[in-house]
């Protein structure tokens, strides 16, 4: 007998001038019975596959969505985000570019450092190298998820 998984997620970001942009995914499909009764591993691998999935489908669309929504802010200046020792973050060819999505929040913060501690990773130069940025608090939401999901993947080899 199938059994039917509902996975989804949502997330809601905020943009300067009291804007937000919100994106949600949400998907169902049938699973066998027996993973439950037999293979809990393996209906947990299921469930955790498609918010695995979900989440890349969220944060691309948000990516896109900013990327698209950038209109200048009410004050007249450019809309341009910079990192907190001021300075516009800059391309390789030299340009200015936006960030991603504001900054990365407290709780991937936390969850980095979590990580790349028990993982050993030499997190300074990991940001440095991969994402051009002095520390992790200068990541954008979607530099942070992108660096998470690679740390618990084990992706990363910058070590201490």
């Amino acid at each position: 007998m199938a059994l039917t998984l509902s996975v989804g997620l949502q997330k809601k970001v905020g943009l300067p001038d009291y804007g937000s942009l919100c994106a949600s995914c949400h998907v169902e499909f049938e699973i066998d019975r027996s993973l439950i009764d037999n293979d809990l591993e393996g209906f947990h691998e299921k469930a955790a596959g498609a918010f695995a999935a979900c989440r890349q489908a969220v944060n691309d669309q948000l990516g896109q969505q900013s990327a698209y929504s950038s209109s200048p802010p009410s004050n007249g200046k450019p809309n341009r985000t910079y990192h907190h020792n001021g300075h516009a973050r800059h391309s390789g060819n030299g340009q200015s570019t936006a960030r991603d999505v504001g900054t990365a929040t407290q709780s991937q913060i936390r969850a980095i450092f979590a990580i790349s501690k028990r993982q050993r990773v030499d997190l300074a130069s990991l940001v440095r190298e991969k994402f051009s940025v002095d520390r992790p608090e200068d990541l954008s939401t979607r530099e942070a998820s992108t660096l998470i999901d690679e740390l618990k993947r084990g992706l990363v080899e910058s070590r201490a």
